[in-house]
């Protein structure tokens, strides 16, 4: 099946942040886990996502890994899709991160979406691939 491939921009707000540290070990980095929730408010998404996340801290750097569903539009199309993304980061240096839509979770007119990009603060920036017949 062809593919259109489309550059997606979006805003969002984090509205639940539930974190809890793991058990400490001496001399280790601090872990722990999130329950997180958005809003996607400007750009080429609208909507809503629930998620979890893990996290690692400690001097000599830190990062997550994190899968969120959202729920909503992406470019004008109704359904839903996972959005997994990551990012490290060590001390001096701007953080490295990657994000993209599990394969296979795209629902509604979502399905068969795919693409990966980067997420930050904030903002969502994919390229992404709609089975031909979703193109539009």
């Amino acid at each position: 099946m062809t593919q259109a491939e489309v550059r997606i921009q979006a805003v969002f707000t984090v509205d639940r942040w539930d974190a809890v540290d793991d058990e400490p070990v001496d001399g280790g980095p601090v872990t722990g886990r999130a329950e997180l929730a958005k809003t996607y408010t400007e750009g080429d998404v609208k909507g809503t996502a629930d998620g979890h996340m893990v996290t690692t801290q400690g001097p000599g750097g830190a990062a997550y890994a994190a899968q969120e569903r959202v729920v909503g539009t992406m470019a004008g199309r109704t359904g839903t899709f996972v959005l997994e993304h990551r990012a490290t980061q060590v001390p001096g240096s701007e953080p490295v991160t990657w994000a993209g839509i599990v394969p296979g979770s795209g629902t509604g007119e979502l399905a068969g979406v795919g693409g990966e990009g980067t997420l930050g603060h904030g903002t969502l920036d994919l390229m992404v691939r709609f089975p031909a017949d979703r193109a539009g």
